[in-house]
């Protein structure tokens, strides 16, 4: 009697290319804190050295990365096509690595546009697909008739379940992303996903997400009135819940080092009572906290989607 192999359990965080999620990605790598289970996926804003050492890094440790090659946010196309007629080494390192590196997974959103570029594409199956809405579906069925890419992202739709026959990934954003970081104080700790742990027995091969960022996207950021932090965390059935640690001193946008240090001190009497896990993240947030340091709120996002993705790491194992 044959035994059935076990399939590897995935995640795939995606995140939009800014630079502090480029650098907790390559922070994440570099310290050896997510394992193969994990291939983020990058839908790049613009061509930059942080998003070409990002990927290099994933390339010098033997690991998986995706990259969107028609990103719908930023000008990342469009900038790279100029770079590259000025023959910059920055294009042409990126256009070397996205072309002909195998680490690097070509990630293409479902549309009329790339449908007919996949369509001609003699690599078409060593793709990963991302469907987001239902009139893409069509549009991937045409293409990949009779054969499949190596991963397709879908929305939690029976359609697409029922349709899509295999290398299933479960996209959804699991982030209830408030107008203002103030309003996190009307529910400061909710649920985030169980699909860590159920994705399986629905036929997927994985999972993903936006962490907490959320999928809409702002490239240009703004002074708070409030600062939050968002950590997810385990509760007793290996659920995903987010707690957020929210300022005090919220009616006005002065102080930003002392607001981010109120709603630290919340986040640290809190974990240190739940016994959150400690991760590379945490410890950045707890270094801050010893040190009385104020690192920006570009990095108090880079800490919480660190320690968002090494949890995950952790829990689904593999090398």
């Amino acid at each position: 009697m044959s035994l059935k192999m076990k399939k590897k359990r995935m995640y795939f965080p995606y995140l939009r290319g800014r630079q502090f999620e480029l650098i907790a990605l390559r922070e994440l790598i570099e310290n050896d804190c997510i394992n193969s289970s994990i291939i983020p996926i990058i839908e790049p804003v613009k061509p930059t050295a942080t998003l070409l050492k990002t990927i290099e890094a994933f390339v010098s440790r033997d690991r998986e990365i995706a990259v969107v090659m028609n990103p719908e946010v930023g000008d990342f196309v469009d900038k790279l096509s100029g770079l590259r007629t000025e023959n910059s080494k920055l294009a042409n390192s990126l256009l070397d690595l996205l072309e002909n590196c195998n680490k690097v997974i070509k990630a293409y959103i479902m549309n009329k546009e790339s449908a007919v570029f996949l369509a001609d594409n003699n690599d078409k199956e060593n793709k990963l697909i991302i469907n987001r809405d239902r009139d893409s579906l069509n549009d991937f069925l045409d293409v990949y008739d009779g054969v499949l890419p190596r991963f397709t992202l879908i929305p939690d739709d029976r359609a697409f379940k029922r349709m899509v026959p295999d290398s299933k990934v479960l996209l959804e954003d699991c982030f209830n992303k408030k107008v203002r970081n103030v309003d996190y104080l009307d529910n400061e700790d909710e649920f985030f996903t169980d699909n860590n742990i159920y994705f399986e027995e629905d036929d997927l091969v994985g999972f993903s997400d936006y962490s907490v960022v959320g999928e809409e996207f702002n490239e240009s950021g703004f002074a708070p009135v409030a600062v939050a932090i968002h950590i997810i965390y385990f509760d007793e059935n290996k659920a995903l819940r987010i707690h957020h640690f929210v300022s005090d001193s919220n009616t006005g946008i002065e102080d930003p080092a002392g607001k981010f240090g109120e709603a630290l001190e919340k986040l640290v009497e809190w974990c240190n009572r739940h016994n959150v896990q400690s991760t590379l993240g945490m410890k950045g947030f707890y270094d801050c906290y010893n040190s009385g340091k104020y690192p920006g709120l570009g990095t108090v996002k880079k800490y919480s989607i660190m320690h968002h993705l090494e949890l995950v790491s952790d829990y689904l194992g593999g090398k």
